[in-house]
């Protein structure tokens, strides 16, 4: 079991930086395939921001290239989401996510609480 839990959301102005963290806890050790940060905003599916793969390769959504960068701390056990010129569509709840390897095909996904992100315009 792995436990995450996300701490960094707020409220900031439209042009603002944000920078959420992710620790996780409990079976740190297992294999981990890949780490993201998804978002919901109301009304909306859940989509992905940001992924970082076991291999150290990184994907983006096309709406936060250039402005947020995912990275990870492996000694604290710690993804961060660095959010830079927000924009108020930016707004939602962001989630952190572990894809740990099960088998050679099957993962399970970990999630935490979530923490929210306001941008006023």
């Amino acid at each position: 079991q792995v436990q995450l839990v996300e701490s960094g959301g707020g409220l900031v102005q439209a042009g603002g930086s944000l920078r959420l963290s992710c620790a996780a806890s409990g079976s740190t050790s297992v294999s981990i395939n890949s780490m993201g940060w998804y978002r919901q905003s109301p009304g909306k599916q859940r989509e992905l921001v940001a992924v970082r793969t076991s291999d150290g390769s990184t994907n983006y959504a096309d709406s936060v290239k250039g402005r947020f960068t995912i990275s990870r701390d492996n000694a604290k056990s710690t993804v961060y989401l660095e959010m830079n010129n927000l924009k108020p569509e930016d707004t939602a709840v962001y989630y952190c996510n572990y894809k740990v390897q099960i088998t050679t095909f099957m993962t399970s996904d970990y999630w935490g609480q979530g923490t929210q992100v306001t941008v006023s315009s």
